[in-house]
């Protein structure tokens, strides 16, 4: 098997939506993200794969501009904006919503005050009229506490809150982990109607398959370097390069 596959037209810098350029990121002294780079195209759904301790959700840290793991080189650019530049809460406010794998609700506050507060710094995106309209088991419990929902209802809160901001680009750490499959299935239909409305998703998710399933596009890391960038369907039908690299 191949170290790297590529497909030509995210290759092209001049017409990518988002462009990630050689990025290098530590923690500490560990070397984690080692020379990473891709393109994607408005409206992507894109699935960032790799075993346990690849570099994943390190890397998708990185975008977003979190304090850890620490950026030493590259560029990470969204359109014109050098998102590599920001810190993570300039990053949101230009379009990249991240929604962490413990989803960070915050305790205390209902459904709808999560949602409210997270519209306090502009630009501001979806209304809550129209985010109930996409999540309706959210406006039932519009007047619960975040925190005593359940993990699936977190999840759908957590992918509502990031919906409230200004969005350009979504991304998902482990949406699936710790959810039933039904739950798991409720998700995806959000992240598909996401993708209908034109928004540009990345997805980290140890549940390679249904990533695959509904991701456009894969990219797999291994070590900290992708090995491999192409299509979704493309994995779907190799077994050695699933069998190498993702143990399914």
């Amino acid at each position: 098997m191949d170290a790297m596959t590529t497909l030509g037209p995210q290759d092209d810098a001049q017409t990518a939506y988002f462009s990630v350029r050689d990025i290098h990121a530590y923690y500490g002294e560990s070397y984690i993200v080692q020379g990473v780079s891709f393109d994607i195209n408005e409206g992507d759904i894109v699935a960032l794969l790799g075993r346990n301790g690849a570099g994943k959700t390190s890397t998708l840290r990185t975008l977003a501009r979190a304090a850890d793991p620490e950026l030493k080189g590259g560029e990470i650019l969204l359109g014109d904006v050098k998102v590599h530049q920001l810190r993570d809460f300039q990053a949101s406010a230009h379009g990249i919503q991240f929604v962490q794998e413990d989803r960070r609700i915050i305790p205390g506050l209902t459904v709808e005050e999560n949602l409210v507060l997270a519209q306090i710094a502009k630009p501001i995106g979806w209304p809550i009229e129209k985010i109930y309209e996409h999540f309706p088991r959210l406006a039932e419990r519009r007047k619960q506490e975040g925190v005593t929902l359940s993990g699936g209802e977190q999840q759908m809160l957590a992918v509502a809150r990031a919906l409230a901001r200004d969005i350009k680009l979504l991304l998902l750490d482990e949406p699936y982990e710790g959810l039933a499959p039904v739950i798991v299935q409720e998700i995806e239909k959000i992240v598909r109607q996401i993708k209908d409305l034109g928004i540009t998703t990345i997805i980290v998710e140890q549940n390679a398959v249904a990533a695959l399933e509904l991701a456009d596009r894969a990219l797999i890391l291994d070590m900290g370097q992708i090995v491999y960038d192409g299509t979704a369907r493309s994995v779907m039908e190799n077994a050695e390069l699933r069998n190498q690299y993702l143990a399914i």
